[in-house]
């Protein structure tokens, strides 16, 4: 009971760890000299993917990498199908073209680069599994994404994104840093902990648990903050934080975990990135092809929620 208990509490700490950890490195980074549109691109974009990251740091500790893999599917398949889609209900997204280009594309080809490092049978390369070097491979992509995000940035004025930069005073933001890492730690060691007890006493892989119920809660800060988004008809950062947070889910969660412990990869998971590639394939699709050009109505943002509620029911089922 108790491990069930410190799992739910697990995801609560988590997320507040995350929140204090980015509001004080935010602001300490401002005081540093660092432009608030360099902050905002980097340690505030990094907070929405801290939950996985460091769910995925204690899974590939512990060996288990059904549960590292399935956390970031599972992540990535909610912000494309139902963050997207909750948003466009709200409000139809707008997607400027250097976001079309900079997010939606870029998320293709990451999905893409993963199914061949991953399907090595395929290949002619032994076992399917994603490798030290293979996690190399994506730290390396990783930071050349954020090499393309500084380089146009730095053609621009500081944007809305500024406005989440809060500053506090040096004292307080090295207290919200400790607290936000110790918030971390106990946070991700309860939930891993509790999510393999869970899976054990279900009869269930640990991908299923990364896939569901683990990635609905990692994901909470990417949907709150889109539909925040949505509401203020800020459609860019809408679209931009979800497929933003699957780049950073691929290159640098995914790429951290197979340094970490070269992660076995379950040929039935082509499934899942089946569905990635599809879906990202029908967003790209609407913003050129749709009824009105470079935008996610509310009908096609509906049909997206129904297409994540679908295949939730199937996964579970």
């Amino acid at each position: 009971m108790l491990t069930y208990l410190l799992f739910a509490a697990g995801f609560v700490i988590l997320t507040l760890g995350a929140r204090y950890l980015v509001d004080g490195a935010s602001s300490i980074g401002i005081k540093a000299g660092l432009s608030q549109i360099l902050v905002g691109l980097t340690i505030v974009a990094l907070g929405t993917s801290l939950p996985e990251l460091i769910i995925n740091v204690f899974a590939s500790v512990q060996g288990s990498t059904g549960l590292a893999i399935g956390n970031v599917l599972g992540s990535n398949i909610m912000n494309t199908l139902l963050i997207i889609g909750v948003a466009a209900l709200i409000y139809p997204i707008k997607v400027s073209r250097e976001a079309f280009e900079r997010d939606s594309i870029v998320n293709l080809i990451a999905i893409l680069i993963l199914l061949a490092l991953a399907n090595d049978v395929a290949f002619g390369r032994g076992n399917n599994t994603v490798s030290r070097i293979d996690g190399i491979i994506l730290l390396t992509l990783f930071i050349a994404f954020l090499y393309i995000l500084f380089s146009k940035s730095s053609k621009k004025r500081e944007d809305d994104k500024s406005e989440n930069v809060m500053n506090h005073g040096l004292g307080l933001s090295l207290l919200m840093i400790a607290g936000g890492v110790t918030g971390l730690y106990f946070g991700g060691k309860w939930i891993v902990e509790g999510a393999i007890t869970i899976a054990n006493n279900m009869g269930v892989s640990e991908s299923t648990i990364g896939l569901t119920l683990i990635a609905m809660a990692t994901s909470l800060p990417e949907l709150v903050t889109s539909i925040i988004a949505a509401m203020k008809k800020n459609t860019d950062i809408a679209i931009g934080n979800a497929l933003g947070s699957n780049i950073f889910n691929i290159f640098l969660v995914l790429g951290t975990s197979a340094v970490i412990t070269p992660i076995h990869f379950d040929v039935n998971l082509n499934f899942e990135l089946a569905i990635l590639i599809l879906a990202s394939l029908f967003v790209i699709a609407v913003m050129k092809l749709g009824k009105t050009s470079q935008t996610i109505t509310k009908t096609e943002g509906a049909l997206l929620t129904a297409l994540y509620i679908a295949f939730f029911v199937w996964t579970i089922i």
